[in-house]
């Protein structure tokens, strides 16, 4: 049940990291500069955005992929 609220498209702050360059970059923005298919995803759950920046980070330089940051919404409540 954690995606049952979907993603914050509209107002959410988006960010990338990449380190395919050897070095961490964090861009504002969903849109990594890439050819190659972006796939797969990672749920973490963090306190705010820059300790989801630096677990990005940290998952990027794992796998050796760009990924997007972006929050849950909050799960509705059942009726």
């Amino acid at each position: 049940y954690v995606f049952a609220g979907g993603l914050e498209e509209e107002d959410g702050p988006v960010y990338s990291a990449d380190t395919t360059s050897g070095t961490l970059v964090i861009t504002d923005g969903p849109y990594v500069e890439t050819k190659e298919f972006l796939g797969g995803f990672a749920v973490v759950d963090v306190t705010d955005d820059e300790a989801a920046k630096m677990w990005a980070g940290k998952v990027a330089e794992a796998c050796g992929w760009p990924h997007e940051v972006r929050r849950f919404k909050p799960q509705p409540q059942a009726e």
